[in-house]
């Protein structure tokens, strides 16, 4: 997925102090900033997992979609974890979660699950947002595991179906199919409606 998409980029929020509540063992969740950019890059890079995409790209994100995004910051203010999304132009009420990393030494703590509660939670008070999608590949068992047991905290459907079979990517990749993975409607914490803020819920990523 591209970001370069100028006329679908949701503003960045109007509050710089962050609204995300306190992280696991003194890490604090954020929203991304421009500086950011390359320690996503990095930690991208080093989960061996992710597709990489350029330094570019996440510099960009950092830029446009720090509202549908968020970090996990250290006590020296480094991020060790990030999880990247945007709400889809025909349907703001949908948020795409695009890529999700952690740092290897702050693997098996829960962080992941954390990152995407707070984002999620944040999605739905601002933007009214009551559907998340994600696309996982079969061999990504983490990454399943990850989102069936964020489906079960909501108590929300989780629907799996081929997004993009391995057929539409460049011949020689070698890429294993997208499986789109939709959750929802969500319930039980913030799927609301929008506190002040219908001028975003349309703005898309």
């Amino acid at each position: 997925m591209s970001p370069a998409q100028a006329d679908h980029t949701r503003p960045t929020p109007d509050f710089l102090d962050n609204d995300f509540p306190a992280g696991r063992e003194g890490l604090a969740l954020d929203i991304p900033r421009l500086a950011d950019g390359a320690a996503l890059w990095r930690i991208a890079r080093d989960s061996r997992v992710l597709d990489l995409n350029s330094p570019y790209s996440y510099l960009l994100w950092c830029r446009d979609y720090s509202g549908t995004s968020i970090v996990a910051r250290a006590a020296s203010g480094e991020p060790v974890g990030f999880i990247t999304g945007y709400t889809r132009p025909e349907v703001p009420r949908t948020l795409l979660i695009w890529q999700v990393a952690v740092d290897q030494g702050q693997r098996g703590r829960g962080l992941a699950a954390a990152m995407l509660d707070a984002l999620t939670d944040r999605a739905a008070r601002e933007w009214g947002v009551n559907l998340v999608e994600t696309t996982v590949t079969p061999d990504n068992i983490a990454s399943d595991r990850l989102f069936a047991s964020f489906a079960a905290r909501r108590g929300a459907e989780l629907t799996r179906e081929v997004l993009f079979d391995a057929a539409v990517f460049p011949d020689g990749q070698g890429h294993e199919p997208e499986v789109l993975y939709r959750i929802g409607p969500l319930t039980g914490r913030d799927a609301e409606e929008p506190r002040g803020r219908a001028d975003r819920a349309t703005a898309g990523r």
